[in-house]
């Protein structure tokens, strides 16, 4: 449990499982949107602490009482609207920890030059994986790990080669964190190539050819990546 504030600017497709997530882990959440139906939805799903405002306006955003402490995640599903709150949140609130999600190269240059603390970056998964990987519960289960850590977290698949240490180990059984990454899910080429969504209870057997994605911070993922490789090489 956790006494920090979590402002989550945005209830819309990115919005609702993140703030679901947050909140079962002990967050305080308070909904800021834009969008009153989405303000709504927000309140049917138990939030009581919601915000219709104009994200584009200063003073309404400096009514919704932001502390120093507090954290921002920027999740709105207009990505330029995004943008623009993020560039007016770090204005207003120096000290703020800010967290924006990003879907495509562009917007995350974006979101780094508006001064976005750390930007999810969901573009080297292919679209239909994000659907489901935002669609899941476990995404909001790994932010509480990054929310307080000001590094830029990404996405990463990567496929395992031959002679790899990871083949043949199951999923549940390997301690990913100890390379600073935390595994999602994998595609199983066993299971017909489909993605398969890593949740407590259910465990994979890893095999190569296979394609994990992790999430982390871009550096631990790309020695992990090399990591792999080498294991490849001198197998």
């Amino acid at each position: 449990m956790t006494n920090s504030r979590v402002f989550l600017f945005g209830y819309g497709n990115h919005g609702k499982p993140i703030g679901k997530g947050l909140s079962e882990d002990g967050f305080y959440v308070v909904i800021a949107e834009a969008d009153e139906k989405n303000q709504q939805q927000a309140i049917e799903n138990g939030f009581e602490d919601t915000h219709l405002i104009d994200v584009t306006n200063d003073e309404q955003l400096m009514n919704l009482d932001i502390k120093p402490e507090d954290q921002l995640v920027c999740v709105m599903d207009d990505e330029h609207l995004n943008v623009f709150l993020t560039l007016s949140l770090r204005s207003l609130f120096e000290s703020c920890i800010i967290l924006s999600i990003s879907d495509s190269i562009h917007t995350t240059q974006k979101l780094k030059m508006a001064g976005a603390d750390k930007v999810i970056d969901l573009y080297e998964v292919s679209a239909n994986r994000i659907h489901n990987i935002l669609k899941r519960p476990v995404t909001t289960k790994l932010l509480e790990g990054f929310v307080g850590d000001k590094h830029e977290i990404s996405f990463k698949e990567i496929v395992i080669p031959e002679n790899s240490f990871l083949g043949g180990v199951m999923s549940d059984e390997y301690t990913f964190e100890q390379h600073g990454v935390l595994l999602v899910g994998m595609i199983d080429q066993e299971a017909g190539d489909s993605f398969v969504f890593v949740t407590t209870g259910v465990n994979h057997k890893l095999d190569s050819g296979d394609t994990i994605v992790c999430i982390g911070r871009e550096e631990e993922l790309n020695a992990f990546e090399n990591l792999i490789i080498q294991t490849k090489e001198r197998g």
